[in-house]
């Protein structure tokens, strides 16, 4: 009987080592463009939010993207992308190596096109604008959140994907580039055609001044056009500056703001909140994880935020905290509604993934993924220019001083 055993077992590990070799020839066996491929596919098979892969067996999908025939490095990209969208989730992407570039770029310094941020829209696949950057061509242009751009240099947006789109209105400074745009509003404009002239675009994330056209009251400005690295240290410096100036209140404007860095976000929240949740974060096994306050906020004065259809991502993270946390009184339209996060993983050729990881929620545990988040004093506004805001035509902004004026006389009042 020991001897059955004995032999038993000496089979089972010598199958176990008939495996082991087959197993480790065949990884060997793999093509470098294979291996890309393999790599990219563990990747999301670690961290991406669906663990159903949207209801596919994700390692049947493997299996059939390493079979491709990939004879050089843009089929290997091409198989990757193809892989990636049988996610159906157009952030879950394939960052190529220029593109990847650009992106790190973008979150910390500047690069050279026309200013204009992009997204795939979910429920229609149509690539729309989610906001020109503030001083940008696009901006000069008159392009508008939610402007859908049905060509670019005579190329069919819906053949492109969003880094391909992103990458073709990208160039050198002074270079020309056609886009062909409908206009959000269809019943209010006829689509155009607009030539637009690259340049170099700040991406200085903060402008700040003081409006002291309010006798006894001035109010300190803070515009937030995107969420970079350095966006809390400006934002910071601004507070400080205006605290010394005497202000009495602040708007902190993020229309337009299409997000960015998430640490950003959760860091210029604690600027303005002393304690408190920030966001909740929660991953594909529904567990959270949670972000809050430190309890050294710069400022206590009274604040509004003005947001609109263009306020995305980190900048409806940072909303959400102030408006669920009681700190700040929102003011505008609804905000875009993106409550996805994404992580940055580098391929070992310089190109790069973007995937989804978790979703997140505002203190009070509202998903506002596609619905957005609704201020507290609604006000619509057509599109205006650079120069009209916060003036007389800028009727947000003056909406958000009238609110912070009334807690004024209230609180005086108590």
């Amino acid at each position: 009987m020991r001897k059955r055993a004995f032999w038993a077992t000496l089979l089972f590990s010598f199958s176990l080592f008939l495996f082991s070799i087959g197993w480790t020839q065949s990884a060997a066996a793999f093509t470098e463009e294979q291996k890309l491929v393999l790599q990219s596919w563990r990747l999301v098979n670690q961290a991406y939010i669906d663990e159903t892969f949207n209801h596919q067996n994700w390692w049947l999908v493997r299996q059939q993207y390493l079979k491709k025939p990939l004879s050089d490095r843009k089929e290997t990209y091409t198989a990757i992308e193809q892989m990636l969208a049988t996610l159906d989730e157009p952030f879950t992407r394939l960052l190529r190596p220029e593109q990847y570039h650009n992106l790190q770029v973008s979150t910390a310094g500047e690069l050279s096109g026309i200013g204009l941020q992009i997204n795939i829209n979910s429920e229609t696949g149509h690539l729309e604008v989610v906001a020109p950057l503030a001083g940008s061509p696009a901006e000069a242009a008159g392009i508008a959140p939610r402007d859908r751009i049905l060509k670019i240099d005579g190329v069919d947006t819906s053949t492109l994907t969003l880094d391909e789109a992103a990458a073709r209105m990208r160039g050198p400074s002074g270079t020309k580039v056609s886009l062909t745009i409908q206009p959000s509003d269809e019943s209010n404009g006829k689509i155009r055609q607009l030539d637009i002239i690259r340049d170099r675009i700040s991406l200085s994330p903060v402008f700040a001044t003081l409006d002291d056209r309010i006798p006894n009251y001035p109010i300190g400005y803070i515009r937030l056009t995107q969420f970079s690295a350095n966006a809390a240290q400006e934002v910071a410096h601004s507070v400080k500056n205006l605290e010394k100036q005497g202000v009495q209140a602040y708007i902190l404007d993020l229309r337009n703001n299409p997000g960015g860095l998430l640490q950003a976000g959760i860091e210029i929240a604690r600027l303005w909140i002393d304690e408190g949740a920030i966001v909740y974060t929660v991953n594909r096994q529904g567990m959270l994880d949670s972000f809050t306050a430190s309890g050294a906020a710069l400022t206590n004065a009274p604040l509004a935020v003005l947001v609109n259809q263009g306020t995305a991502s980190a900048s409806e993270i940072l909303a959400g905290a102030l408006q669920d946390n009681g700190r700040a009184t929102l003011v505008g339209e609804k905000t875009f509604g993106k409550g996805l996060i994404q992580s940055l993983f580098e391929l070992p050729d310089g190109a790069g993934l973007a995937i989804t990881v978790a979703k997140y929620e505002t203190p009070t545990h509202k998903d506002i993924h596609k619905q957005g988040i609704v201020p507290d004093r609604v006000v619509s506004q057509d599109p205006i220019t650079y120069q009209q805001i916060g003036t007389e035509a800028d009727k947000q902004y003056q909406a958000a001083v009238e609110v912070l004026t009334n807690k004024t006389v209230l609180a005086k009042a108590n």
